[in-house]
C-alpha cells in the first residue's frame, strides 16, 4: 500500500517480498553501528522481521516503518517511518538507506515526508527520534526537518545514552 508520494520517492508498506531487501540493509556495516544488529542474517529471519516488526506495527498501531523506494524505477533505497516503542513516551521517526544510496537527500525528503503525514494523515503533534551521540549524518537530516535536540536519554535495555530529538506538528 502507497502511503507517501513525494518529487522522487514514494513511500509504501512492506511485503513479504521485501525480505531480500530487509536481508540486505538490515546486513550493512551502518546499520548494525548506528542501528544495531536484530540477528537478521538469513531470508528466513529477514521474512520473520518483516513479519514480527514490520506487518506487526501496521496491525497493532496503525503505522510502521515503511519502504523507500525511488519513483522513476521502484528501486529499494531504504525505510522510513514511526515506530511506537514501550521505553520512549512519543511515537518516533526512524529511518536507514543502503549505503550506496546515502548522501542524495533521500533521507531528508523522507523524513520531512513522514513527519507531514504523520501531522496531516495520523494526527500526531509530536514526534521525536534518538540517535547515538556519533551518528552526526542523522543528527543533521533530522535537526533539518524542524526538529532540536532536547536531551539525552538512556532507554530501558540500551548500554549506550542517546540523543533525543523532538518536533511539535
Amino acid at each position: 500500500m502507497e502511503l507517501v508520494e513525494t518529487e522522487r520517492l514514494v513511500l509504501r508498506h512492506f511485503t513479504q517480498d521485501d525480505a531480500e531487501f530487509i536481508l540486505k540493509l538490515l546486513t550493512e556495516p551502518g546499520w548494525k553501528r548506528y542501528i544495531g544488529d536484530r540477528g537478521v542474517n538469513t531470508l528466513e529471519d529477514a521474512r520473520n522481521y518483516i513479519d514480527t516488526a514490520l506487518l506487526a506495527s501496521y496491525a497493532r498501531h496503525g503505522f510502521g516503518l515503511y519502504a523507500i523506494e525511488l519513483k522513476a524505477d521502484r528501486t529499494l533505497v531504504g525505510m522510513c517511518g514511526l515506530i511506537k516503542r514501550d521505553t520512549l513516551d512519543d511515537v518516533d521517526i526512524g529511518f536507514a538507506l543502503l549505503s550506496q544510496s546515502e548522501r542524495k537527500g533521500f533521507a531528508q525528503e523522507a523524513v520531512n515526508a513522514t513527519l507531514t503525514y504523520a501531522r496531516d494523515e495520523l494526527g500526531l503533534r509530536r514526534v521525536v527520534a534518538i540517535t547515538t551521540n556519533d551518528n552526526e549524518r542523522s543528527s543533521r537530516v533530522l535537526l533539518r526537518a524542524g526538529m532540536h535536540h532536547e536531551s539525552d536519554v538512556q532507554l530501558a535495555g540500551e548500554d549506550v545514552p542517546l540523543r533525543l530529538f523532538a518536533i511539535v506538528l
